[in-house]
């Protein structure tokens, strides 16, 4: 199992924005990527800039496939990326649990 931790910070004040697009791709990849386990978008209780993506993959391939679909191309790269400071990507492999 392959977990994607990502970072965003909004420019000031498009959160809001942000948050819009990231309601509509969860159930995007949810019904189009039986690879992906868990995805998971939250916004920070303190700072309405900041979220925190959690996402479970089957394996890498199930990752770079996401990546390559229509809804991540449209919604991440062409508006949510554009309305970010700030986006940190870790990947982790599973070792127990």
């Amino acid at each position: 199992m392959i977990v994607l931790v990502v970072h965003y910070k909004s420019k000031p004040g498009r959160g809001d924005e942000v948050a819009a697009a990231l309601r509509r791709m969860a159930p995007l990849v949810a019904a189009n990527e039986p690879g992906c386990l868990h995805y998971h978008c939250c916004r920070a209780t303190d700072d309405p800039d900041r979220f925190l993506l959690y996402e479970h993959y089957r394996d890498e391939a199930a990752l770079a496939a996401h990546r390559e679909t229509p809804h991540f191309k449209a919604i991440i790269e062409g508006e949510v990326v554009p309305l970010l400071d700030e986006r940190v990507r870790t990947t982790y492999a599973h070792v127990a649990g």
